[in-house]
């Protein structure tokens, strides 16, 4: 065994370093010191949390839940933090909200139609011209199970897509789908057939 090796940490290793070394400071020489370190190391924050909190963030746990990450008090600073680019993406967001961040009473595992609609409104995403397909679509694109109840339930697919990969960036190389335009048949083309 090299001596690299030996001295490598896991992610969870430095993971624990980070938080010992964060909590026995200030919050805001904490934000200072996360951003030299990301500079230092030439990492890209694209969070915007840590520059400025977003007051709808509520960063002391709920009873019972010491050391919880901080709740989203309203689906529309997660939609906001989010940037869901369709109905689909809010599905999950949505699922994920309520399913992970909402108050106690909000909480659910499973989402109905009547839930999307809700909260499309509370976000204010645009509802699709079928509400009603809005969960079977989101399923079909692989982000929802069939849930226990009639209802649907985020997987691990839609999970990941909302705790992961949203907002999406240009950077990532996620483009905007093209629409194919039609086929025309030239006149000549046509002419030259007869």
């Amino acid at each position: 065994m090299d001596k690299q090796s030996e001295t490598q940490k896991t992610l969870g290793q430095a993971i624990d370093e980070l938080i010992s070394a964060l909590s026995s400071i200030d919050e805001s020489s904490r934000i200072t010191a996360i951003h030299a370190a990301c500079d230092h190391l030439k990492i890209r924050l694209f969070n915007s949390r840590l520059t400025q909190p977003a007051p709808a963030i509520s960063t002391e746990p709920l009873p019972g839940e010491q050391g919880a990450p901080p709740r989203f008090l309203d689906i529309k600073s997660f939609r906001n933090e989010k940037l869901p680019s369709s109905a689909n993406d809010m599905a999950a967001v949505v699922a994920f909200y309520l399913s992970e961040l909402a108050p106690p009473g909000d909480c659910k595992a499973e989402v109905q139609n009547e839930d999307m609609v809700k909260y499309f409104k509370q976000a204010g995403f645009p509802l699709p011209k079928a509400p009603r397909m809005l969960l079977p679509n989101a399923k079909n694109s692989g982000y929802f199970d069939s849930g226990t109840s009639g209802g649907y339930k985020l997987n691990a697919v839609g999970y990941n897509l909302v705790a992961h990969s949203l907002p999406r960036t240009a950077a990532a190389g996620v483009s905007s789908p093209r629409r194919r335009k039609p086929r025309t048949t030239s006149r000549k083309h046509k002419a030259s057939r007869t």
